[in-house]
Protein backbone atom coordinates (compact mmCIF):
# COMPACT_ATOMS: atom_id res chain seq x y z
CA UNK A 1 0.00 0.00 0.00
CA UNK A 2 1.91 3.13 -1.12
CA UNK A 3 1.59 6.05 0.95
CA UNK A 4 3.00 9.75 0.25
CA UNK A 5 3.93 12.35 3.05
CA UNK A 6 5.49 15.71 3.66
CA UNK A 7 6.37 15.44 7.39
CA UNK A 8 10.00 14.05 7.73
CA UNK A 9 9.91 13.80 11.11
CA UNK A 10 6.45 11.76 11.34
CA UNK A 11 6.95 7.71 11.86
CA UNK A 12 6.43 5.75 8.78
CA UNK A 13 5.47 3.00 11.30
CA UNK A 14 3.26 5.17 13.43
CA UNK A 15 1.74 6.56 10.07
CA UNK A 16 0.44 2.80 9.20
CA UNK A 17 -0.59 1.82 12.20
CA UNK A 18 -2.96 5.10 12.62
CA UNK A 19 -3.96 4.35 9.38
CA UNK A 20 -4.77 0.83 9.09
CA UNK A 21 -6.85 1.08 12.41
CA UNK A 22 -8.60 3.71 10.47
CA UNK A 23 -9.51 1.69 8.10
CA UNK A 24 -11.22 -0.85 10.20
CA UNK A 25 -13.44 2.01 11.31
CA UNK A 26 -16.09 4.20 9.75
CA UNK A 27 -17.14 6.43 12.25
CA UNK A 28 -16.21 10.20 12.51
CA UNK A 29 -15.92 12.34 15.76
CA UNK A 30 -15.83 15.58 15.53
CA UNK A 31 -12.79 17.78 17.45
CA UNK A 32 -14.01 20.40 19.92
CA UNK A 33 -14.70 23.93 18.25
CA UNK A 34 -15.74 26.98 19.95
CA UNK A 35 -18.49 29.72 19.16
CA UNK A 36 -19.17 32.14 16.63
CA UNK A 37 -19.46 35.63 15.98
CA UNK A 38 -21.78 36.36 12.99
CA UNK A 39 -25.16 37.98 12.43
CA UNK A 40 -27.92 36.75 13.92
CA UNK A 41 -28.97 35.50 10.97
CA UNK A 42 -27.00 35.72 7.74
CA UNK A 43 -27.85 34.92 4.66
CA UNK A 44 -26.05 31.67 2.89
CA UNK A 45 -25.67 31.12 -0.68
CA UNK A 46 -24.34 27.73 -1.93
CA UNK A 47 -22.69 27.94 -5.61
CA UNK A 48 -22.11 24.31 -6.59
CA UNK A 49 -20.31 24.32 -9.93
CA UNK A 50 -20.59 20.31 -12.05
CA UNK A 51 -17.73 18.91 -12.85
CA UNK A 52 -14.69 21.67 -12.30
CA UNK A 53 -11.63 20.72 -11.92
CA UNK A 54 -8.55 21.77 -8.79
CA UNK A 55 -6.80 23.33 -11.38
CA UNK A 56 -9.53 25.20 -13.43
CA UNK A 57 -10.29 28.44 -11.36
CA UNK A 58 -8.04 31.26 -11.50
CA UNK A 59 -7.16 31.29 -7.57
CA UNK A 60 -6.09 27.37 -8.11
CA UNK A 61 -3.71 28.07 -10.54
CA UNK A 62 -5.61 28.33 -14.12
CA UNK A 63 -3.83 30.49 -17.07
CA UNK A 64 -6.16 29.62 -19.86
CA UNK A 65 -8.28 31.35 -18.96
CA UNK A 66 -9.99 34.13 -16.46
CA UNK A 67 -12.13 33.86 -13.28
CA UNK A 68 -11.67 37.28 -11.76
CA UNK A 69 -15.19 37.35 -9.99
CA UNK A 70 -14.51 34.55 -8.14
CA UNK A 71 -10.83 35.25 -7.19
CA UNK A 72 -12.09 37.89 -5.55
CA UNK A 73 -14.22 35.70 -3.08
CA UNK A 74 -11.38 33.69 -2.70
CA UNK A 75 -9.29 36.86 -1.86
CA UNK A 76 -11.67 38.28 0.11
CA UNK A 77 -12.61 35.07 1.83
CA UNK A 78 -10.98 31.75 2.83
CA UNK A 79 -9.55 29.78 0.23
CA UNK A 80 -9.40 25.87 0.77
CA UNK A 81 -6.34 23.59 -0.43
CA UNK A 82 -7.40 20.25 0.46
CA UNK A 83 -11.22 20.69 0.25
CA UNK A 84 -13.12 17.52 -0.94
CA UNK A 85 -16.45 16.66 -2.25
CA UNK A 86 -17.86 13.88 -0.88
CA UNK A 87 -17.92 11.71 -3.90
CA UNK A 88 -16.09 11.79 -7.60
CA UNK A 89 -19.48 12.09 -8.97
CA UNK A 90 -22.54 13.76 -9.31
CA UNK A 91 -25.68 12.47 -7.57
CA UNK A 92 -23.93 11.14 -4.13
CA UNK A 93 -21.46 14.28 -3.90
CA UNK A 94 -24.99 16.39 -3.58
CA UNK A 95 -26.78 14.02 -1.44
CA UNK A 96 -23.45 14.54 0.87
CA UNK A 97 -23.44 18.04 0.89
CA UNK A 98 -27.13 18.40 1.19
CA UNK A 99 -27.00 15.77 4.43
CA UNK A 100 -23.77 15.98 5.80
CA UNK A 101 -23.57 12.12 5.46
CA UNK A 102 -21.03 9.62 3.27
CA UNK A 103 -23.67 8.91 0.53
CA UNK A 104 -22.91 5.41 1.63
CA UNK A 105 -24.25 6.18 5.17
CA UNK A 106 -27.88 7.37 3.08
CA UNK A 107 -27.93 4.98 0.88
CA UNK A 108 -26.78 6.89 -2.58
CA UNK A 109 -23.10 6.18 -2.83
CA UNK A 110 -23.65 4.55 -6.13
CA UNK A 111 -23.61 6.23 -9.73
CA UNK A 112 -26.29 8.72 -10.14
CA UNK A 113 -30.10 8.91 -10.35
CA UNK A 114 -31.36 9.01 -13.64
CA UNK A 115 -34.96 9.79 -14.83
CA UNK A 116 -36.36 5.88 -14.19
CA UNK A 117 -34.70 6.35 -10.62
CA UNK A 118 -36.98 5.03 -7.78
CA UNK A 119 -34.49 6.75 -4.95
CA UNK A 120 -33.24 10.10 -3.85
CA UNK A 121 -33.00 11.39 0.05
CA UNK A 122 -35.19 9.26 2.08
CA UNK A 123 -37.95 11.98 3.39
CA UNK A 124 -36.43 10.91 6.98
CA UNK A 125 -33.43 12.59 6.89
CA UNK A 126 -32.81 15.90 7.50
CA UNK A 127 -31.16 18.14 4.96
CA UNK A 128 -29.59 21.31 4.98
CA UNK A 129 -32.59 23.80 3.29
CA UNK A 130 -35.01 22.11 6.39
CA UNK A 131 -32.71 23.01 8.71
CA UNK A 132 -32.98 26.67 7.41
CA UNK A 133 -36.69 26.48 6.80
CA UNK A 134 -37.47 25.40 10.29
CA UNK A 135 -35.80 28.83 11.40
CA UNK A 136 -37.69 30.75 9.42
CA UNK A 137 -35.75 30.96 6.40
CA UNK A 138 -36.88 31.59 2.79
CA UNK A 139 -35.03 28.85 0.95
CA UNK A 140 -34.29 28.03 -2.92
CA UNK A 141 -32.44 25.83 -5.46
CA UNK A 142 -31.83 27.08 -8.68
CA UNK A 143 -30.11 24.73 -11.03
CA UNK A 144 -29.33 20.65 -11.40
CA UNK A 145 -31.53 18.39 -8.95
CA UNK A 146 -30.19 14.69 -9.54
CA UNK A 147 -31.46 13.62 -6.45
CA UNK A 148 -34.29 11.56 -6.98
CA UNK A 149 -37.51 12.02 -9.57
CA UNK A 150 -39.89 10.65 -7.56
CA UNK A 151 -42.28 12.68 -5.30
CA UNK A 152 -40.97 12.76 -2.16
CA UNK A 153 -37.17 13.16 -3.36
CA UNK A 154 -38.18 16.36 -5.45
CA UNK A 155 -36.67 19.37 -3.96
CA UNK A 156 -40.13 21.20 -2.49
CA UNK A 157 -40.31 17.74 -0.72
CA UNK A 158 -36.78 18.64 0.74
CA UNK A 159 -37.42 21.32 2.46
CA UNK A 160 -37.56 24.02 -0.49
CA UNK A 161 -39.67 26.47 -1.17
CA UNK A 162 -39.01 27.44 -4.41
CA UNK A 163 -37.60 25.36 -7.30
CA UNK A 164 -35.97 26.15 -10.75
CA UNK A 165 -33.98 24.35 -13.23
CA UNK A 166 -33.32 21.02 -14.18
CA UNK A 167 -33.91 17.54 -13.02
CA UNK A 168 -31.93 16.04 -14.92
CA UNK A 169 -28.39 15.81 -16.58
CA UNK A 170 -28.28 16.65 -20.09
CA UNK A 171 -25.87 14.11 -21.42
CA UNK A 172 -27.34 11.90 -24.00
CA UNK A 173 -27.66 8.17 -20.88
CA UNK A 174 -30.41 10.93 -19.74
CA UNK A 175 -31.96 12.91 -22.28
CA UNK A 176 -33.33 9.53 -24.15
CA UNK A 177 -35.67 9.63 -22.03
CA UNK A 178 -37.26 12.53 -23.00
CA UNK A 179 -37.17 12.14 -26.64
CA UNK A 180 -40.83 11.55 -27.17
CA UNK A 181 -41.06 14.12 -24.86
CA UNK A 182 -39.74 16.90 -26.80
CA UNK A 183 -36.67 17.15 -24.37
CA UNK A 184 -35.32 17.80 -20.96
CA UNK A 185 -37.64 20.30 -19.40
CA UNK A 186 -36.21 23.45 -17.83
CA UNK A 187 -39.10 23.86 -14.63
CA UNK A 188 -40.10 26.26 -12.50
CA UNK A 189 -42.35 24.92 -9.11
CA UNK A 190 -43.62 22.22 -11.46
CA UNK A 191 -44.44 24.07 -14.48
CA UNK A 192 -42.49 23.68 -17.48
CA UNK A 193 -40.87 27.07 -18.55
CA UNK A 194 -39.23 25.58 -21.81
CA UNK A 195 -38.38 22.39 -23.91
CA UNK A 196 -35.82 21.00 -24.65
CA UNK A 197 -34.05 23.17 -22.27
CA UNK A 198 -31.29 25.42 -24.21
CA UNK A 199 -27.82 24.66 -22.22
CA UNK A 200 -26.38 27.37 -23.99
CA UNK A 201 -28.63 29.97 -21.78
CA UNK A 202 -28.85 27.63 -18.69
CA UNK A 203 -26.04 29.78 -16.73
CA UNK A 204 -27.81 33.27 -17.75
CA UNK A 205 -31.16 31.54 -16.62
CA UNK A 206 -29.98 30.22 -13.45
CA UNK A 207 -28.55 33.52 -12.35
CA UNK A 208 -31.45 35.55 -13.63
CA UNK A 209 -33.42 33.40 -11.12
CA UNK A 210 -31.28 33.75 -8.16
CA UNK A 211 -31.07 37.35 -8.87
CA UNK A 212 -34.82 37.29 -8.55
CA UNK A 213 -35.42 35.13 -5.32
CA UNK A 214 -32.18 37.50 -3.62
CA UNK A 215 -34.25 40.55 -4.53
CA UNK A 216 -37.29 39.27 -3.21
CA UNK A 217 -36.07 37.86 0.10
CA UNK A 218 -33.74 41.24 1.18
CA UNK A 219 -35.53 41.99 3.91
CA UNK A 220 -35.43 38.15 5.34
CA UNK A 221 -32.80 35.63 5.88
CA UNK A 222 -32.54 33.38 2.53
CA UNK A 223 -30.72 29.97 2.07
CA UNK A 224 -29.92 29.54 -1.36
CA UNK A 225 -28.69 26.94 -2.88
CA UNK A 226 -27.52 27.18 -6.48
CA UNK A 227 -25.98 23.96 -8.48
CA UNK A 228 -25.49 25.11 -11.63
CA UNK A 229 -25.64 22.66 -14.58
CA UNK A 230 -21.89 23.70 -16.35
CA UNK A 231 -19.30 22.71 -16.37
CA UNK A 232 -20.55 19.17 -17.17
CA UNK A 233 -20.53 17.97 -20.93
CA UNK A 234 -22.41 19.04 -22.99
CA UNK A 235 -20.82 21.93 -22.29
CA UNK A 236 -23.22 25.23 -23.51
CA UNK A 237 -21.98 28.45 -23.97
CA UNK A 238 -23.98 31.81 -25.27
CA UNK A 239 -22.55 33.37 -28.02
CA UNK A 240 -21.12 36.64 -25.92
CA UNK A 241 -18.43 33.75 -24.53
CA UNK A 242 -17.98 31.42 -27.39
CA UNK A 243 -14.14 31.62 -28.32
CA UNK A 244 -13.75 34.30 -25.20
CA UNK A 245 -10.72 31.74 -23.97
CA UNK A 246 -7.46 29.53 -24.74
CA UNK A 247 -9.38 26.66 -23.50
CA UNK A 248 -12.59 26.34 -25.56
CA UNK A 249 -15.56 25.08 -24.97
CA UNK A 250 -14.87 24.23 -21.10
CA UNK A 251 -12.73 27.91 -20.69
CA UNK A 252 -15.37 29.40 -22.69
CA UNK A 253 -18.15 28.10 -20.12
CA UNK A 254 -15.89 29.19 -17.18
CA UNK A 255 -15.39 32.68 -17.90
CA UNK A 256 -19.52 32.75 -18.77
CA UNK A 257 -19.73 31.04 -15.18
CA UNK A 258 -17.81 33.45 -14.21
CA UNK A 259 -19.06 36.89 -15.14
CA UNK A 260 -22.60 35.81 -13.55
CA UNK A 261 -21.19 34.65 -10.79
CA UNK A 262 -20.13 38.55 -11.00
CA UNK A 263 -23.35 39.82 -11.35
CA UNK A 264 -24.58 37.83 -8.13
CA UNK A 265 -22.16 39.48 -5.94
CA UNK A 266 -22.93 42.74 -7.75
CA UNK A 267 -26.67 41.72 -6.65
CA UNK A 268 -25.90 41.88 -3.20
CA UNK A 269 -23.99 44.69 -3.05
CA UNK A 270 -27.10 46.84 -4.66
CA UNK A 271 -30.02 45.23 -2.21
CA UNK A 272 -27.32 46.08 0.22
CA UNK A 273 -27.00 43.00 1.96
CA UNK A 274 -23.20 42.00 0.91
CA UNK A 275 -22.59 42.42 4.78
CA UNK A 276 -24.50 39.77 5.98
CA UNK A 277 -24.29 37.23 3.59
CA UNK A 278 -22.15 34.13 3.38
CA UNK A 279 -21.49 32.38 0.23
CA UNK A 280 -19.86 29.38 -0.63
CA UNK A 281 -18.12 28.13 -3.82
CA UNK A 282 -17.49 24.40 -4.39
CA UNK A 283 -17.17 21.77 -7.16
CA UNK A 284 -19.50 18.47 -6.84
CA UNK A 285 -16.42 16.35 -8.24
CA UNK A 286 -12.80 17.03 -9.93
CA UNK A 287 -12.53 16.66 -14.18
CA UNK A 288 -9.24 16.04 -15.06
CA UNK A 289 -5.38 15.85 -13.80
CA UNK A 290 -2.97 19.03 -13.62
CA UNK A 291 -2.04 20.70 -16.99
CA UNK A 292 1.61 21.66 -16.40
CA UNK A 293 4.17 20.61 -13.77
CA UNK A 294 3.47 23.22 -11.29
CA UNK A 295 -0.11 20.80 -11.25
CA UNK A 296 0.74 17.54 -9.41
CA UNK A 297 -2.80 16.27 -8.80
CA UNK A 298 -3.65 13.21 -10.65
CA UNK A 299 -6.82 11.47 -11.57
CA UNK A 300 -10.57 12.33 -13.49
CA UNK A 301 -13.70 12.34 -12.24
CA UNK A 302 -15.49 8.95 -11.32
CA UNK A 303 -11.61 8.10 -9.80
CA UNK A 304 -10.92 8.56 -5.97
CA UNK A 305 -7.44 10.07 -7.16
CA UNK A 306 -6.87 13.54 -5.78
CA UNK A 307 -7.91 15.38 -8.99
CA UNK A 308 -11.04 13.26 -9.35
CA UNK A 309 -12.77 14.13 -5.65
CA UNK A 310 -10.37 16.88 -4.67
CA UNK A 311 -12.10 20.42 -6.03
CA UNK A 312 -11.88 24.21 -5.24
CA UNK A 313 -13.61 25.07 -1.81
CA UNK A 314 -14.05 28.69 -1.25
CA UNK A 315 -16.01 30.56 1.55
CA UNK A 316 -16.60 34.46 1.98
CA UNK A 317 -18.52 36.58 4.37
CA UNK A 318 -16.24 39.15 5.29
CA UNK A 319 -19.41 41.01 6.53
CA UNK A 320 -20.54 37.88 8.58
CA UNK A 321 -17.38 37.15 10.40
CA UNK A 322 -15.83 35.10 7.74
CA UNK A 323 -11.57 35.67 8.12
CA UNK A 324 -10.46 37.51 4.80
CA UNK A 325 -7.55 36.83 2.57
CA UNK A 326 -6.80 33.60 4.11
CA UNK A 327 -5.11 30.08 2.71
CA UNK A 328 -6.20 26.75 4.82
CA UNK A 329 -4.54 23.92 4.18
CA UNK A 330 -6.90 22.00 6.43
CA UNK A 331 -8.24 18.67 5.18
CA UNK A 332 -12.32 19.66 4.63
CA UNK A 333 -14.98 17.92 3.07
CA UNK A 334 -18.67 18.85 1.60
CA UNK A 335 -20.11 16.55 4.92
CA UNK A 336 -18.55 19.73 7.00
CA UNK A 337 -21.14 22.28 5.64
CA UNK A 338 -23.98 21.18 7.16
CA UNK A 339 -22.71 21.57 11.05
CA UNK A 340 -20.80 24.47 10.25
CA UNK A 341 -23.43 26.31 8.37
CA UNK A 342 -26.02 26.36 10.68
CA UNK A 343 -23.99 27.01 13.50
CA UNK A 344 -22.50 30.23 11.70
CA UNK A 345 -26.22 30.52 11.07
CA UNK A 346 -26.94 30.16 15.23
CA UNK A 347 -29.01 26.92 14.24
CA UNK A 348 -28.75 24.22 16.71
CA UNK A 349 -29.34 20.69 15.31
CA UNK A 350 -31.98 18.68 16.74
CA UNK A 351 -30.77 14.98 15.46
CA UNK A 352 -30.09 11.91 17.03
CA UNK A 353 -28.92 10.03 13.45
CA UNK A 354 -25.19 9.60 12.94
CA UNK A 355 -23.64 12.92 11.00
CA UNK A 356 -20.41 12.61 9.81
CA UNK A 357 -19.62 16.13 9.18
CA UNK A 358 -17.60 18.27 11.63
CA UNK A 359 -18.68 21.56 12.93
CA UNK A 360 -15.37 23.75 11.89
CA UNK A 361 -17.03 27.34 12.53
CA UNK A 362 -14.44 28.17 14.72
CA UNK A 363 -11.97 27.88 12.02
CA UNK A 364 -13.47 30.30 9.70
CA UNK A 365 -14.28 33.28 12.48
CA UNK A 366 -12.59 36.23 13.00
CA UNK A 367 -12.01 36.85 15.98
CA UNK A 368 -11.70 33.78 17.16
CA UNK A 369 -14.65 32.71 18.89
CA UNK A 370 -13.70 31.49 23.01
CA UNK A 371 -17.07 28.98 23.83
CA UNK A 372 -17.64 25.30 22.25
CA UNK A 373 -19.64 25.71 18.99
CA UNK A 374 -23.28 25.30 18.64
CA UNK A 375 -22.99 21.78 17.17
CA UNK A 376 -19.75 20.29 18.46
CA UNK A 377 -22.31 17.63 19.78
CA UNK A 378 -23.36 16.47 16.54
CA UNK A 379 -20.87 14.40 15.45
CA UNK A 380 -20.34 12.91 19.67
CA UNK A 381 -23.32 11.66 19.04
CA UNK A 382 -22.02 8.37 17.15
CA UNK A 383 -20.66 5.16 18.97
CA UNK A 384 -16.50 5.16 19.24
CA UNK A 385 -15.48 2.04 20.09
CA UNK A 386 -12.39 0.82 18.93
CA UNK A 387 -11.60 -3.25 19.39
CA UNK A 388 -9.32 -3.85 22.35
CA UNK A 389 -5.99 -3.94 20.59
CA UNK A 390 -6.99 -0.76 18.59
CA UNK A 391 -8.29 1.66 21.60
CA UNK A 392 -4.47 2.88 22.01
CA UNK A 393 -3.24 3.70 18.47
CA UNK A 394 -5.11 6.15 17.47
CA UNK A 395 -7.43 9.09 19.15
CA UNK A 396 -10.87 10.29 18.74
CA UNK A 397 -9.50 13.61 16.95
CA UNK A 398 -7.28 11.81 14.94
CA UNK A 399 -9.45 9.47 13.95
CA UNK A 400 -12.34 12.29 13.32
CA UNK A 401 -10.00 14.22 11.29
CA UNK A 402 -9.54 11.53 8.76
CA UNK A 403 -11.36 11.41 5.39
CA UNK A 404 -12.73 8.35 3.87
CA UNK A 405 -12.84 8.46 -0.38
CA UNK A 406 -15.83 6.50 -1.75
CA UNK A 407 -15.72 5.73 -5.58
CA UNK A 408 -18.43 6.09 -7.73
CA UNK A 409 -19.86 2.59 -7.00
CA UNK A 410 -19.49 3.00 -3.23
CA UNK A 411 -16.68 1.07 -2.56
CA UNK A 412 -13.82 2.00 0.20
CA UNK A 413 -10.68 3.49 -1.62
CA UNK A 414 -8.53 5.93 0.05
CA UNK A 415 -8.28 7.58 3.87
CA UNK A 416 -6.64 10.87 4.17
CA UNK A 417 -5.34 12.03 7.59
CA UNK A 418 -3.03 15.28 7.69
CA UNK A 419 -0.67 15.14 5.23
CA UNK A 420 -1.10 10.96 5.02
CA UNK A 421 -3.05 9.18 2.30
CA UNK A 422 -3.47 5.05 2.01
CA UNK A 423 -4.65 3.62 -0.81
CA UNK A 424 -7.07 0.49 -0.48
CA UNK A 425 -7.03 -2.34 -2.85
CA UNK A 426 -10.27 -4.05 -2.56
Amino acid sequence: MPFCHTYPDFSLLQGIRLLACIVAQLQVIPIQSESISTPKQPNVIIILVDDQGYYDLGCYGATEFKTPHIDRLASEGIRLTDYYAAAPICSPSRAGLLTGCYPKRIGLATWVQRADSHHGIHPGETTLPELFKRQGYATACIGKWHLGFKEPFLPKNQGFDHYFGLLHNLDPVETIYFNEEGGVPLVRNGAIVERPANKDRLTQHYTDEAIQFVTAHRNEPFFLYLPHTMLHNPLGVSEAFQGSSQFGDYGDASQELDYHVGRLLRSLESNEIADRTIVLYLSDNGRGPGRNPDQPLRGRKLSTLEAGIRVPGILWGPGAGIQKGQVSNDVISALDWLPTLATLANIKIENDKPIDGRDLSARFLTPPPTIPSLNAHVAQQRPYNPAGEWASLFSKIEYQDSFFYHGSHGALAAVRWENWKLFLNP
